[in-house]
């Protein structure tokens, strides 16, 4: 590692990471392409033995496609592989669990934060005191001007207000549905 060399940009390193990264695809994909092309070409030899009757040559053939198979998953791992170990060495481990350990240290302590914020102001908004106080005033000045809310809430009237009527009225509603209908049916 220089130590004189200049510190590369972000944005060049990402760019750098994705040149990386699509060459690697391409090359992956490149592979894939040429391994299924010659599994095409082995299945239509295996097909041809086949149609000629020579079932040793045709055993034979079906053989190395399965070796075939074999060694494209080997060689795609590989290319994964590659790909993951590039990736792992743009984004360094190391750096991304100290960001994650600072982002947790700053999370908890402003959430410490928000609740001691909370309680605060839980406390100031909830002085029984400062209620005590209001309802006295109030109190002192309906006394004041003649206002007795006590007596006036004594005489108001209690309970239900035309609950019968409702009932009365809902009934012959019914009542007169009922005929309506009885009526339609039988004209």
């Amino acid at each position: 590692m220089n130590i004189f060399s200049k510190k590369p940009n972000p944005i060049e390193a990402l760019r750098e990471s994705k040149r990386e990264m699509t060459r690697a695809t391409r090359g992956i994909e490149k592979e894939i392409g040429t391994l299924q092309l010659e599994e095409k070409k082995l299945v239509a030899e295996i097909k041809r033995t086949a149609k000629t009757g020579n079932e040793a040559a045709t055993k034979t053939l079906a053989r190395q496609l399965a070796m075939h198979a074999q060694s494209s998953v080997a060689i795609g791992m590989k290319g994964a592989t590659k790909a993951m170990s590039a990736m792992n060495k743009q984004m360094a481990p190391e750096k991304q669990a100290k960001i994650i350990r600072e982002f947790q240290r700053q999370s908890s302590q402003m959430d410490m934060t928000t609740e001691m914020m909370s309680d605060a102001i839980d406390d100031a908004l909830d002085d029984d005191e400062a209620e005590d106080e209001t309802e006295d005033l109030t109190n002192q000045v309906l006394d004041e001007i003649g206002v007795d809310v006590a007596s006036q809430l004594s005489s108001a009237p209690r309970g239900r207000i035309a609950g019968k009527n409702t009932e009365a009225v809902s009934s012959s509603g019914v009542d007169e549905l009922e005929k309506r209908l009885a009526a339609l049916r039988n004209p």
